[in-house]
């Protein structure tokens, strides 16, 4: 079971991953805002047509002008689409309105969300989530100028509700947040329930538990804000367990809004709490590195050494987002994420290895984002925009290892490999690596040095080997052949790493180990 859920999770991965996140971001509001329109067409929502249209343009128009604005300042890439995203989520947020001075608050949000982005920030890291901050101000100012308006959160409406969970569904699956939400929403619900509940039993109303719960679940902007605004990456802290207590911490403030006066502390608000909660734990990821070389390792495979001008910190199996600004990015965006192929002990150098296809070589043809990394000189200074990752080695020492690597998919193991050698540590580790041919093979050095068990699955013969090494000559890598391999798999935590396609592939076989953990690789 656990093979076929991870073979299905990692399909579906692999077809997602074609678009950059920001594009998939960008893509499910501009379909949820056409069904807004279609719906509003029929008077199923409260906004006309007209209200939503033009809050649309003046919300684009002022995040817009001030992306300009910042660009020119400071000199940052502009990030037109960052703005619109901003813009669409906003819409949902606040009051559409046709009012002249009410636009003005429409307007105000939309310039204090994109502001926020610069001004609100850590080494090119904003801390908060720009619509949040863009809604919460207006709220506030709203307490002594109310026809400017406040967040309203109209888009919590069974009408918009499914449409919400279809296409946040893709958002959160190319993110892999769907767990971390669906944690936001159970506490969210859970605690709105309660409170609800009391709310009733004090006025003296009957209580009907399952018309309370569908109410908050359909008609709350609970999906809406766990989608679109708590599954941002870049205020998101970077370990699975710290992104589930931040949505724990969303979750109980959103579900029991607390009162501060004239306002309470809900939706955004409880946001922005959680925001800061996650900054506390990101404080130390955002980065600038600075390339000091390249050079192919294999025909196929391009490394790249930087220097890290602060210090940083990072988890051997991690990976980092490295932001490439460029003219015309293609659906990819300008930022990727590489696992880290170096180990913590060899900071301030940091490695990064990706496939690059030599021109005339038959492969895929290159991204714009792969375009322009190859054009960054030696000397040049780079963004990393967050680390993040649970795809660490187990904290109890003792538990047995199989490590599955597929093509460009060791380099997670390396950076594992080179800090167990590093730091003296010992563990019970087989390494099974996958590649289209043995000149494909890449960091031999650094996987011989550690000394563990290698499997190798290649289709010519790689020559000679060290000692531990063996070619798994005439066995096929399916559950079989890996039983072959590897006897005791069934006593082995299995970590397998590479492109989602592939891993798809070999999960079934990997159906009789102990545990399993994958990091699907979407492609650069």
């Amino acid at each position: 079971m656990i093979g076929f859920l991870t073979a299905g999770w990692n399909r579906v991965f692999a077809v997602l991953g074609k678009v950059s996140m920001y594009r998939m971001v960008f893509l499910a509001l501009l379909t949820l805002t056409v069904i807004a329109f279609g719906v509003s067409f029929f008077g199923l929502v409260a906004p006309t047509p007209l209200e939503m249209l033009a809050t649309l343009v003046v919300l684009t128009l002022a995040s817009g002008l001030v992306d300009v604005i910042a660009h020119r300042i400071i000199a940052q890439s502009l990030r037109l689409e960052s703005s619109v995203i901003t813009a669409f989520i906003l819409l949902f947020v606040l009051r559409p309105t046709l009012d002249p001075l009410a636009l003005v608050g429409v307007a105000l949000a939309g310039a204090v969300a994109a502001a926020s982005k610069y001004v609100l920030a850590w080494r090119g890291r904003h801390i908060f989530n720009p619509a949040a901050v863009g809604a919460a101000v207006l709220t506030i100012v709203s307490i002594w100028i109310p026809a400017l308006g406040a967040s309203a959160w109209w888009v919590g409406t069974p009408v918009l509700a499914a449409p919400v969970v279809v296409l946040g569904l893709g958002v959160l699956w190319r993110t892999e947040k769907i767990r971390m939400v669906l944690v936001f929403l159970l506490v969210a619900v859970a605690v709105g329930f309660v409170r609800t509940t009391m709310q009733y039993q004090s006025a003296g109303l009957v209580v009907e538990p399952a018309t309370i719960f569908w109410s908050l679940l359909w008609s709350s902007p609970f999906l809406f804000l766990g989608v679109f605004m708590l599954s941002e990456p870049l205020t998101l802290p970077p370990r699975r367990w710290q992104q589930f207590l931040v949505a724990g911490v969303v979750g109980v403030l959103a579900g029991w809004p607390i009162s501060l006066g004239e306002i309470t502390l809900g939706q955004e608000r409880a946001l922005l709490v959680g925001n800061l909660v996650a900054f506390a734990f990101s404080v130390r990821a955002a980065v600038r590195l600075t390339l000091e070389s390249r050079e192919m390792i294999t025909p196929t495979v391009r490394m790249l050494t930087f220097s890290a001008k602060r210090r940083i910190h990072f988890l051997p199996g991690q990976y980092l987002e490295l932001d490439v600004p460029h003219h015309r990015p293609d659906a990819r965006g300008t930022r990727r994420e590489f696992s880290i192929a170096s180990a913590p002990e060899d900071l301030p150098t940091i490695r990064i290895a990706f496939r690059e296809y030599p021109a005339g070589a038959g492969g895929p043809a290159p991204s714009s984002y792969k375009r322009a990394l190859a054009e960054v000189d030696a000397g040049a200074s780079l963004a990393v925009t967050g680390i993040w990752g649970d795809f660490v080695l187990p904290s109890r020492a003792e538990t047995p290892l199989l490590m599955v690597a597929a093509g460009i998919g060791i380099t997670p193991f390396v950076s594992q490999l080179r800090h167990l050698h590093a730091s003296g540590q010992h563990r019970d580790i087989v390494l099974v690596y996958v590649a289209s041919e043995a000149a494909e093979l890449a960091f031999r050095d650094d996987i011989a040095a550690s000394g563990v068990p290698v499997v190798l699955f290649t289709r010519d013969d790689p020559g000679q080997l060290p000692e531990s090494w063996q070619w798994a000559r005439g066995v096929r890598l399916d559950a079989a052949g890996l039983l072959q391999v590897v006897p005791d798999l069934h006593t082995r935590h299995a970590a397998i790493s590479g492109p989602p396609r592939l891993i798809a592939d070999l999960a079934p076989a990997l159906e009789r180990a102990k545990s399993v953990t994958t990091d699907a690789f979407s492609g650069y």
